[in-house]
């Protein structure tokens, strides 16, 4: 598989933990709203190779999950904010335009985690 995307998590909002708790995490690069900023994992900006489909994977500090669909502004909003919805509900269809979904468990996140997707 190739990688066409990678981050790094930087920063954890205070209220991240709530969303996280529901298998939802909350990604955004610099310049959060102050609004969203506490429910934010922060991280580094950074531009995708090739479109994000269904049957990709997820790579979270290692790990494997399986992405089962995507939102159409997930690649536009990732490459632009680093703002996306990861949801580890294993959906079929995307529910919001910017949400990923992906198959599995959601792993504790923390600062230094890597996020990469890989087709």
């Amino acid at each position: 598989m190739a990688q066409i995307y990678t981050t790094t998590v930087r920063g954890i909002g205070p209220e991240a933990a709530s969303f996280a708790e529901q298998g939802m995490y909350v990604l955004f690069g610099d310049g959060a709203p102050a609004s969203l900023a506490d429910f934010c994992f922060t991280i580094d900006i950074n531009r995708s190779a090739d479109d994000i489909r269904p049957g990709d994977r997820l790579v979270i500090d290692g790990t494997a999950y399986p992405i089962t669909a995507v939102g159409g502004l997930v690649r536009k909003n990732l490459d632009g904010l680093g703002h996306i919805t990861l949801n580890f509900d294993g959906a079929a269809r995307a529910q919001l335009e910017g949400t990923l979904h992906v198959q599995g468990e959601a792993p504790a996140l923390t600062i230094g985690s890597t996020i990469s997707i890989e087709n």
